[in-house]
């Protein structure tokens, strides 16, 4: 590559952080929301195995994940030794409806993200203890991403066991074939 063909730019300087860094945050929300559909009402007490999280709180800790990147977007550390709101929903439309107001807000804060914000540090915190202190782009993808797909792994298995439709996620499953688009 000669000089004059050169870039002039580099991707942070072009892209905003949304369109490189969370390009497949809409996948991911549309996958979650498809694995939510299917929690059934009347069923959120059911256990896979003593030590498992219950269906109704499994499925409402999902429903809420994109609350703790609006809490990492919008604070520059938390005390871990507070907790975590945990929210309560009576079935599955509330937690549909918890799921999908706060992505909306997850996704208009990531819309407004700079990179001067995107790689400030997020600190957690369990009292005076710094336990984690990471930029905050790469722990919102491990929250919203990675942390999430592992609990919809989680949530299939819980929606087999109840001999309920699965829906395609990464990959077919027995009930559907490929993903939507």
């Amino acid at each position: 590559m000669t000089t004059a063909e050169a870039p002039t730019s580099s991707p942070t300087e072009t892209e905003t952080p949304l369109a490189l860094l969370f390009v497949d945050l809409d996948g991911e929300l549309a996958t979650t929301r498809r694995m939510l559909e299917r929690v059934p009402d009347g069923k959120d007490d059911f256990r896979p195995h003593a030590k498992s999280r219950s269906l109704g709180d499994l499925a409402t800790h999902i429903a809420q994940l994109p609350g703790f990147g609006i809490l990492m977007l919008t604070q520059d550390e938390y005390d871990g030794a507070r907790g975590l709101p945990q929210p309560h929903a009576n079935d599955n439309a509330a937690r549909l409806k918890m799921f999908d107001d706060v992505s909306a807000q997850l996704k208009g804060l990531l819309e407004e993200l700079t990179w001067d914000h995107a790689r400030s540090p997020w600190t957690l915190k369990v009292r005076d203890q710094i336990v984690l202190q990471e930029p905050r782009a790469k722990l919102i993808r491990t929250v919203i991403i990675t942390h999430s797909a592992h609990h919809l792994a989680q949530l299939g298995m819980y929606l087999r066991l109840l001999d309920l439709s699965v829906p395609s996620s990464y990959g077919p499953t027995a009930d559907e074939g490929l993903p939507p688009a």
